[in-house]
């Protein structure tokens, strides 16, 4: 098996404010995000896990982990996509999501690869 390292994975966030389920006068602020994670390796890989650290703009920090993803634990061949969406809810109107997922080769080794930092935020709020 080859080296797994973050240069075999490309992580491709995309973030939506859901106003209609949001209540900015009760500070509920609950955004989207859609993970595409491609595998640029050359092993079949399987997503154990994730990890996420959700930081709001009052530094109120929320850790998830779980199973897989979505209810899912996906299987990536060589240049396989999967792509899902998931969502959050913060007391801000701003804030960040960062973590990792634990990931399994053919051979039963275990690694994490870095789900770099993304900003949630409110239209309008950031310039």
């Amino acid at each position: 098996m080859e080296k797994n390292d973050q240069q075999s994975f490309i992580i491709r966030t995309r973030v939506n404010y859901l106003p209609d389920q949001s209540d900015e006068l009760a500070n509920r602020f609950v955004f989207s995000y859609t993970i595409n994670i491609t595998n640029l390796g050359s092993d079949i890989v399987k997503l154990i896990s994730r990890h996420w650290i959700i930081t709001d703009a009052n530094h109120h920090v929320q850790e998830v982990r779980g199973q897989g993803v979505v209810g899912e634990q996906p299987s990536l061949g060589p240049n396989q996509s999967f792509e899902y969406t998931s969502g959050t809810v913060l007391t801000t109107q701003v804030g960040t999501m960062r973590g990792s997922y634990q990931m399994q080769a053919e051979d039963g080794t275990e690694f994490d690869i870095e789900i770099p930092q993304f900003v949630l935020s409110v239209p309008r709020v950031l310039h």
